[in-house]
């Protein structure tokens, strides 16, 4: 059977344009980020030694911590880069597509879809790399999504000063109103999805009490901007703080998930 292709402007970016193995660790929001989506795993991952299944794990950020916490993880990814990169943290590791898993049916305790959600533009193709994760998971198992917020754009070139410039307003503009991005400039090409539709997608895979968490919160883009503006380290300062705890406050109200960077749906296969 034929792998499915990653589209080559995405392969293109994370060989050569962006170091994926600094990205939560070198910036404010990337920290904000990686704390967040931490926080919210530890709520529901099962104690370890848990088998951990992290498709479009990238160069191994979330396996490493995962792994020091004890747990068992295998990595997936189409980028040859990260395979090299995530043989470092001692996951076990594959050169693969979110869409076409090798695993065997019901043979982990969880799976990650921390990434291939955003970068899979048709929703066929996220619903069959949902499937996936559904079929490799043993009843009970736990499902991790993220997805980028539909409105994030708006909000990081607000607050980047870039937005009251016309050609930025029509690229923004074409991003809310079709929530794609072509991958022609700036970022890679990539999915939007607001919270309603991230739930939905993983619920209609079969997935029980699918729930939608926004992990940065309403802060982040100041807090990213406060770090850019002024060249400064926000990494260990109380602007940080102040956005994380932003960001824990906002989780009881749905109407804020709309102000997240990146967005974390979890669910179960039914047991």
């Amino acid at each position: 059977m034929t792998s499915p292709e990653v589209a080559p402007e995405i392969v293109r970016f994370y060989t050569e344009t962006i170091d994926e193995a600094d990205r939560l660790t070198t910036t404010a929001d990337g920290r904000l980020e990686m704390v967040r989506t931490q926080e919210l795993l530890h709520r529901y991952l099962p104690p370890p030694p848990a088998r951990i299944l992290d498709v479009g794990g990238g160069p191994g950020a979330h396996a490493q911590w995962l792994i020091a916490d004890g747990y068992t993880v295998h990595l997936v990814d189409p980028i040859p880069r990260h395979i090299e990169r995530a043989k470092r943290t001692g996951a076990t590791v594959e050169l693969g597509d979110a869409r076409q898993l090798t695993a065997a049916d019901a043979s982990y305790d969880v799976v990650l879809l921390l990434g291939p959600l955003y970068h899979l533009l048709e929703r066929a193709d996220r619903d069959q790399a949902l499937a996936e994760a559904f079929r490799v998971l043993r009843p009970g198992g736990l499902l991790a999504a993220a997805g980028i917020n539909r409105y994030s754009s708006m909000f990081e070139h607000a607050a980047f000063a870039h937005l009251h410039k016309e050609p930025m307003q029509r690229s923004i503009g074409g991003i809310l109103a079709s929530q794609i991005h072509d991958g022609k400039k700036g970022f890679t090409a990539a999915y939007f999805h607001s919270g309603e539709q991230l739930r939905d997608e993983v619920a209609a895979a079969g997935f029980d009490d699918a729930q939608v968490y926004g992990i940065e919160g309403p802060a982040w883009s100041m807090l990213a901007a406060a770090e850019r503006n002024t060249g400064g380290d926000f990494r260990e300062t109380p602007l940080f703080e102040s956005a994380l705890t932003a960001a824990r406050m906002a989780e009881p109200y749905p109407e804020l998930l709309a102000a997240s960077s990146h967005l974390l749906s979890i669910g179960h296969r039914p047991g």
